[in-house]
């Protein structure tokens, strides 16, 4: 307990007392110590606190400096805290005297927010550079500004007994700090010191000098003393981490514990470490995030512009992807290896955000020891969760790492890195996770307690109540039980620290979505409301843009796949929507996606499906026809003739798919929309190509109640004939994305026409493509519509949690509902009733492309 004198009221003025209940991020962020300061310095009695329901004051004093008081405490709020609300109510004067930080009260309804967690701040960086200081050097340098916070709650309110540092007893000296109020540490519930902990140690792989990472282990430094290693890479030493340095220098393949989780680490500049560390991850051409030691280490390689460098240099400090240059004169002769990021236009960078980041790229270290670019993935195999816990790192990296850098800090959440890009000058985030979870979404709409499960790809799911959303961390693909286990896990944990009681579900309309089902298993006798995907999409991006449905969009949802209410896999979609139901106004026209997975995973079979769709003969000189064997060939003839195991889509993610392929860009697909990525790579190559009225989209007859469909079959004959003719393949490209954005230019008119609908919103995993997003979003302006973008919110299926949310909370409005149906007007569906889903009919079920990620 802390305590100051206070001053007097004005002489003839008798004192005022005001119980002042803060909420928001206002826990674990230096809000009490902010609140002593503030009171002690306009002389107020009374005391703060930590609450279930926020951060709660009684001052005391004279009315004036009570009234400042109040005004101040929002605007003049520590640089972490995000106050939602500042209520203030009149109480009895009790003529105490002293300020004071009392203990938390436990128990209410949890109503505080907790803060993400942060990167380390310049005056802790000050002091782990500074010899002199008793922190040099300390991994686990922290103070009220920075370090840990949502991967270390265990539980509200927020104090050190509710976090993983509840195991760490506070030396004297920290102890100190954190009793005073003039200290950065003053109630800081991290805080640490090389004597008290927590400690780091370096394990090596053992097994007579093998790399494979599958034998005994050998401790190498386990702090001041270290312990000589007996592994085939154990070295003597008295530090960890500078161990760890010499080892990445050497070309080994570390596994780092970090704040949210492990990453798998290794020299960027080094091929050879890159290329191993991408065949035992099972990586394919996908590209690796990099951390740089600071922006001078990038700035040769990449464009920076000042959105760019506020992102990388901030408190979140995400992955940033950002353009290459074509002119790259990489610092000291460091550039990355070109296994690093193969066939993008991008490289994903990061600069160092922990202690551990700083020192591993050479904070401290002897000049030019240990690499100043690392590659830094997520600890595990592809398509598994991040993971977080020593003993399980141990076993299930075993075979990915040589090492691994520990420390016996616990996490409690699993946080992966967020990813973001600057398209037209704004943030468009692609991963939302460390750095902006838990941070809650304000929604325009009031919705009662329900939780929507999102997808089954990208995952994250979204609490909400009142006017909040609560997204989580990315989970991941739900393809095996270790993803499943890990929503389970992390829901409970949203849960606990948000007080939301979800009495209703949402989830994907696809039956046999594992998310959905997981969803049905959790309900408990709870509504289940099934939202339709590209809904889900158009929704999510009118709430971000703080839309509160009154008036329709229209939603141009473009992604690689969703369920359609016809059975068919959509992905192509002109929706005309509003949080109550959409009219599907347009789309692609259905193609077959033959053997669905296979399709995904060989562009190849899609650019022959949409030949043989179009009325065109597969050349044998055509790129795809070449790159598709030649014993499968009359395989997949015969199977698209038949219609054999071909569910038809409308996805604009497959059509990217089948002219990367069609131009010979890309045939076989061994992450996420490779093809994609790399057909956006070729466009950037051709800046100044033109538009040609060649590549244009054919629209389908006008039918009263039935959505247009476009059909591609004249653009797909003008690449035959340029690639036929020679044309180079970034012309193509180019040529493409301008079509499309034309086409969408097109139907979006045509619906305002139709509809006198003004706003467009921009959604789905397609619209990661900056090029067509840019060229899009120009055109739509030009032609006088409002163009909703994602800034915060994912565009992808991470986003897809938050528009289910709010379109199940109109479920309201229907008690009996137990769907949300499309509406009637140019739906290509006649079920109008509430409550129908169509989503039972298992024979139109379409097949689940597992590995599909646009």
């Amino acid at each position: 307990m802390t305590t100051a004198q206070p001053g007097t009221a004005a002489p003839g003025t008798a004192p005022r007392r005001s119980r002042v209940v803060v909420r928001g991020v206002v826990q674990g962020v230096g809000f009490r110590p902010f609140v002593y300061a503030l009171a002690t310095g306009l002389r107020l009695s009374g005391h703060v606190t930590n609450t279930a329901d926020g951060v709660v004051a009684e001052v005391e004093g004279d009315p004036a400096d009570v009234a400042a008081f109040c005004a101040r405490i929002a605007p003049d709020a520590p640089p972490l805290a995000r106050v939602e609300s500042v209520e203030a109510a009149e109480v009895a004067a009790s003529g105490g005297s002293g300020f004071t930080i009392v203990p938390s009260r436990q128990g209410g309804a949890v109503r505080t927010l907790v803060p993400p967690d942060t990167a380390t701040c310049a005056d802790c960086l000050a002091e782990l550079a500074d010899p002199a200081d008793r922190r040099y050097l300390h991994p686990f340098i922290t103070c009220t500004h920075c370090g840990p916070r949502f991967t270390i709650v265990t539980g509200m309110p927020y104090d050190r007994v509710h976090t993983t540092m509840a195991g760490f007893p506070m030396c004297p000296d920290c102890a100190r700090e954190y009793a005073d109020p003039s200290d950065r540490r003053f109630h800081a519930q991290p805080v640490a010191c090389p004597a008290c902990g927590p400690r780091m140690r370096l394990v090596t792989a053992g097994g007579g000098g093998s790399r494979t990472g599958t034998g005994p282990a050998a401790v190498v430094g386990t702090g001041p003393a270290a312990v000589v290693g007996t592994g085939p890479v154990a070295e003597v030493g008295t530090d960890p981490v500078a161990g760890a340095r010499r080892m990445l220098a050497a070309g080994a393949i570390l596994a780092v514990k970090g704040l949210g989780g492990y990453h798998l680490a290794c020299d960027a500049t080094n091929p050879d470490a890159v290329t191993e560390l991408r065949r035992r991850k099972a990586r394919g051409d996908k590209p690796f995030a990099m951390m740089a030691g600071d922006l001078a280490d990038i700035e040769p390689l990449v464009h920076l512009g000042p959105l760019e460098r506020d992102l990388l240099a901030g408190s979140v400090r995400p992955v940033v992807l950002l353009r290459r240059r074509q002119d790259a004169q990489p610092r000291h002769g460091a550039a990355p290896a070109e296994a690093v990021a193969p066939g993008s236009p991008d490289l994903g960078v990061m600069l160092p955000y922990t202690p551990v980041h700083h020192l591993l790229l050479g904070l401290g270290a002897p000049d030019g020891e240990g690499p100043r670019l690392l590659v830094m993935t997520s600890g595990n195999l592809s398509g598994e969760p991040i993971v977080t816990d020593d003993a399980e790192a141990l076993t299930r990296l075993a075979g990915l790492a040589d090492a691994w850098l520990l420390h016996d800090r616990p996490i409690h959440v699993p946080c992966d890195d967020s990813v973001v890009r600057v398209c037209d000058g704004e943030q468009l985030t692609l991963r939302r996770s460390r750095g902006y979870a838990p941070l809650p979404v304000t929604l325009p709409v009031e919705v009662t307690p329900a939780l929507a499960v999102g997808g089954d790809l990208k995952n994250a799911f979204c609490l909400g109540e009142g006017r909040q959303a609560w997204l989580s961390a990315h989970i991941g693909d739900m393809d095996d039980l270790a993803t499943q286990l890990a929503l389970a896990t992390a829901e409970r944990q949203l849960e606990s620290i948000t007080g939301v009681r979800p009495g209703r579900l949402a989830a994907d309309r696809h039956p046999a979505y594992r998310s959905t089902r997981w969803a049905r298993g959790q309900a408990a006798g709870r509504p289940v409301v099934p939202v339709q995907h590209h809904h889900a999409h158009v929704a999510a991006a009118m709430a971000e843009n703080g839309l509160d449905g009154s008036r329709p969009v229209i939603g141009v949802a473009f992604d690689g796949t969703g369920y359609g209410l016809d059975g068919a896999v959509w992905g192509g979609e002109f929706l005309v929507a509003d949080y109550a139901g959409f009219s599907r106004f347009a789309h692609l026209a259905y193609v077959p996606l033959p053997g669905g997975d296979a399709a995904v995973r060989r562009p190849y079979r899609m650019a022959l499906a949409h030949l043989r769709a179009a009325g065109l003969t597969p050349d044998p000189a055509l790129p795809c026809t070449r790159a598709c064997p030649p014993e499968e060939l009359p395989l997949l003839t015969r199977q698209l003739t038949r219609g054999l195991n071909c569910v038809p889509t409308s996805s604009m993610g497959r059509l990217f798919d089948a002219v990367s392929s069609l131009a010979g860009i890309c045939h076989h697909a061994g992450y996420e929309a490779q093809a994609a990525i790399e057909l956006e790579a070729a466009a950037l190559r051709e800046p100044a190509v033109e538009e040609d009225e060649r590549y244009v989209f054919r629209p389908g007859p006008r039918q009263p109640g039935v959505p247009l469909a476009a059909d591609p079959a004249p653009l797909l004959a003008a690449v035959v004939e340029d690639v036929l003719g020679g044309t180079p393949a970034p012309v193509v490209a180019a040529r493409f994305h301008h079509a499309v954005a034309r086409w969408v230019r097109t139907v979006c008119a045509a619906a305002r026409s139709g509809t006198g609908v003004e706003t467009v919103a921009l959604t789905g995993g397609v619209f990661a493509n900056a090029v067509l997003f840019s060229a899009c979003a120009r055109g739509l302006r030009e032609d006088g519509f409002t163009v909703l973008r994602h800034r915060r919110i994912p565009p992808n299926d991470g986003g897809l949690a938050l528009g289910q949310l709010v379109v199940a909370a109109r479920a309201t409005d229907h008690p009996a509902a137990a769907d949300i149906t499309a509406r009637s007007a140019g739906a290509d569906v006649t079920d109008r009733s509430v409550g129908a889903d169509v989503t039972d009919r298992p024979a139109a079920v379409p097949g689940t492309p597992r590995r599909e990620r646009q």
